[in-house]
């Protein structure tokens, strides 16, 4: 398994599809990487030279990924938490954040129902 920024990445698969397993790295990122560095996208990881996995890893070098990437998001959410912004206050209470209706739905953000004895009526 060829190793990309501290992540193994799948040899059987396409190139352009492994860069995705990379924290902080899609689609359009991976293509516009091959592009640079000029290696095709149908190429499999196993069929690469060492020389086009060195140019990969430079050109990966100058985007934030994995841990870093991580850190930021988790400081900017705790900083919005700390300044108790709307945004902030819906972090700490479990809630959706981006304004989507919690009367039904948002099961992922507020997780398994509990009920509540005597609702019927």
């Amino acid at each position: 398994m060829a190793r990309i920024a501290g992540v193994d990445i799948p040899n059987d698969k396409r190139v352009v599809v492994s860069l995705t397993y990379i924290y902080g790295v899609g689609l359009p990122t991976a293509q516009k990487v091959l592009k640079e560095c000029g290696i095709s996208e149908d190429i499999r990881v196993k069929d690469l030279t060492d020389d086009q996995l060195g140019a990969i890893r430079k050109v990966l070098d100058n985007y934030k990924l994995e841990g870093d990437l991580r850190r930021e998001t988790q400081l900017n959410i705790k900083r919005l938490m700390e300044v108790a912004c709307y945004r902030g206050i819906r972090h700490r209470k479990g809630l959706p954040v981006r304004g989507q209706r919690t009367k039904t739905n948002a099961r992922t953000r507020k997780g398994p129902r509990r009920t509540v004895a005597n609702k019927k009526k």
